[in-house]
């Protein structure tokens, strides 16, 4: 069996920049057509696809040059194909384990319901089969409410609470502080306008990425922007506290040990940078480098074949990764399993712990 986590792949800034001169013109959303394939999207249930308020949020805020903020791009679009061919060369090519035709029966695709990622999902499988399906290509999706594929502020109170004004506390931490001052007087920005490391990394990696015109104060500080973006999400999330990566991560985690009905030979997850920091840093794999777009953490799962013992092989960007508590790259599941347990959160766990806050406040008479 094999597991597959993955970010979306490149798109446009999620909030410009003040006096922000890049361009995203429309063109950029045209699509590249090895990578039309059709698909629907569901609940989890099979029902109807639920409501976007992400993506209404996005179409509130236009950028220079026509495009809406959060959009996947057609650069975004080729690289999740070629994330996709990739995956076909492992897992239909070099060995043959995935038919190559697309079939539901062998794959469950599941994605937050957030229209870049729906897209990515839909361009990354076009690679994997080459546009090839037997039936319908269905995407599984959750309420906003209560989804898991990001820590979800919205449903889970106590992460909420734990988090609240830490965004903006952040840039007032020592060298944090000092760092963005030095910036954004290059850039010519004004110190109360609510720029961060958060908002200049997110501009600065989608203008890269696309060969955009950009400011030069964030090339000449680009690697002090992405370490102090990393900063900053860390400080955010209490870095490596236990509770919290519990309540970020921990219902995701909790996903693998309990596939839905009949087991299938390949997972797909559509997820965010947001998802990938807490999950690399539960499995001890974090290298303090804001995921890419398309980045995938892929996990393989062995039997041998006499000893029926069960292994984990862990891939992140394609290179192969040991996670703590592993001896070794080809890690013996009850260790592996050992290791996420402290972070795992069943559909209760998360619910209770995700509540505590409140308790606790009660309790203290507050």
């Amino acid at each position: 069996m094999v597991q597959v986590v993955f970010r979306h792949g490149a798109r446009s800034p999620l909030k410009p920049l003040p006096q922000e001169q890049a361009e995203w013109n429309l063109q950029l959303l045209e699509v590249p057509h090895q990578t039309q394939f059709d698909y629907t999207v569901t609940n989890l249930a099979g029902g109807p696809k639920p409501h976007s308020p992400f993506d209404s949020q996005y179409h509130e805020t236009k950028l220079k040059g026509g495009m809406f903020a959060g959009q996947l791009t057609n650069m975004g679009m080729q690289q999740m194909f070629a994330l996709g061919e990739r995956l076909r060369k492992n897992y239909v090519e070099d060995i043959p384990f995935l038919s190559p035709t697309f079939n539901s029966l062998e794959v469950f695709v599941r994605s937050t319901n957030i229209y870049r990622n729906l897209e990515s999902t839909r361009c990354l499988l076009a690679g994997l089969f080459q546009c090839q399906k037997e039936g319908p290509i269905i995407i599984h999706a959750d309420e906003a409410s209560s989804e898991v594929l990001y820590p979800n502020y919205q449903n889970c109170w106590s992460l909420r609470e734990r988090t609240r004004g830490r965004r903006q506390a952040a840039s007032l931490q020592p060298g944090i502080s000092e760092d963005l001052q030095k910036v954004k007087e290059g850039m010519g920005i004004t110190s109360n306008d609510g720029v961060d490391f958060l908002s200049l990394f997110d501009n600065m990696a989608a203008e890269q990425v696309h060969s955009l015109p950009s400011c030069p104060t964030l090339k000449t500080f680009a690697r002090i922007i992405e370490q102090r973006a990393v900063d900053t999400a860390l400080y955010v999330m209490h870095g490596e506290d236990r509770e919290n990566l519990q309540m970020a991560v921990g219902p995701l985690l909790h996903i693998p040990g309990t596939p839905p009905g009949k087991t299938r030979k390949l997972y797909l997850y559509a997820a965010h940078d947001v998802t990938l920091i807490p999950l690399l840093i539960t499995l001890g794999i974090f290298d303090h480098k804001w995921p890419p777009f398309a980045v995938d953490l892929t996990m393989e799962l062995y039997q041998h074949r006499e000893s029926k013992e069960w292994f984990v092989q862990l891939y992140y960007r394609g290179e192969e990764q040991v996670p703590k508590g592993c001896p070794d790259r080809l890690c013996p599941l009850d260790k592996f399993l050992n290791t996420i347990s402290v972070y795992t959160l069943s559909p209760e766990k998360y619910h209770t712990l995700c509540s505590q806050v409140q308790v606790m406040e009660l309790g203290n008479g507050e």
